[in-house]
């Protein structure tokens, strides 16, 4: 099976594990990012999408089973091309954000579409299947802690707590997870440090995960946070708003804590900083295995490409 990828951003490391899970499985990939991906703080216009169109149409005539659009902003022209059917994956800011709209008008034309939530399948109210990406379980594990500080350049005698984003992000929410760690930071004996890691090789990510004491996710809106899964992987404590699907992705794992009320979420954070526990969430990061997911994904693309839904 040979499937056309249409996407954003052709680095998404989510989106290269999955396919690269799924070439195991046979399938092969060509990948047609919208024009100006990779340059660095570009910001695309509405050229830059109206040339993406015929750039689509004439790629999709080179002999795929199928067209699998990847963010929302991707779905029209991944339906422009009446070849091949279409698998439209919407990531979350693409169904909460301003691109809302067009995720939803074209949702109901593809012939299949990828969510990666049940808050979010609620949100977009129209037939579609819940498989969120993946984590690969080789990559993220548990490992020393002292160790993981030592590569990070992280001090050993302070709490490291990880924020796995842009600060500038609004969505992320920065504001208010510098002040929920302002507030734990005159209740526990050490220092709190907020460390803000973001635009490092996907392959250094573990490291910083096994060096902190907790993940801290304030997010105002997400599908199914990839940071949290990776967390669970290595049995990084989690902290979050109760958003996405990071309830059912912390059910069962302990220590962790969902809540939106900020006093919840300062005394949670405490607790877990004094404690210095590591939490189970190996056992449950199986279930989002990038194995386990690409198998469901293998199976939809078989169903897409023989016709079927």
């Amino acid at each position: 099976m040979h499937v056309l990828t249409l996407t954003t951003n052709a680095d998404a490391p989510f989106m290269t594990e999955q396919m690269r899970a799924l070439e195991r499985r046979g399938v092969s990939f060509s990948t047609l990012p919208v024009s100006g991906e990779g340059d660095s703080g570009k910001t695309r216009s509405p050229t830059d999408y109206l040339k993406y169109f015929p750039e689509v149409i004439a790629e999709a005539g080179n002999g795929y089973d199928l067209v699998h659009a990847h963010y929302g902003l991707t779905a029209p022209m991944a339906l422009a091309q009446v070849r091949k059917p279409v698998v439209l994956s919407l990531w979350g800011s693409d169904l909460y954000g301003p691109v809302g709209p067009v995720s939803r008008t074209c949702a109901p034309l593809c012939d299949e579409v990828v969510v990666m939530s049940e808050e979010m399948r609620e949100t977009l109210d129209h037939d579609c299947r819940v498989i969120p990406d993946g984590v690969d379980l080789e990559k993220f594990q548990p490992a020393s802690q002292d160790e993981a500080r030592e590569v990070v350049g992280w001090d050993p005698d302070e709490y490291h707590v990880l924020f796995p984003y842009l600060p500038e992000r609004e969505v992320k929410n920065y504001p208010r997870a510098r002040r929920l760690v302002n507030a734990v930071n005159g209740l526990v004996d050490r220092p709190v440090r907020l460390q803000t890691v973001y635009g490092v090789d996907h392959d250094t990510v573990p490291d910083y995960m096994n060096a902190a004491d907790a993940l801290l996710l304030t997010s105002r809106s997400e599908g199914s946070p990839n940071s949290v899964k990776e967390a669970l992987a290595c049995n990084l404590p989690v902290v979050s708003v109760d958003v996405g699907d990071v309830s059912e992705r912390l059910e069962g794992v302990d220590p962790s804590l969902v809540s939106d009320d900020d006093e919840d979420l300062i005394e949670g954070l405490r607790e877990i900083l004094e404690s210095g526990e590591r939490s189970n969430g190996r056992e449950a990061a199986r279930e989002v295995s990038v194995e386990r997911t690409a198998d469901r994904l293998h199976s939809l693309y078989e169903r897409v490409a023989a016709g079927g839904r």
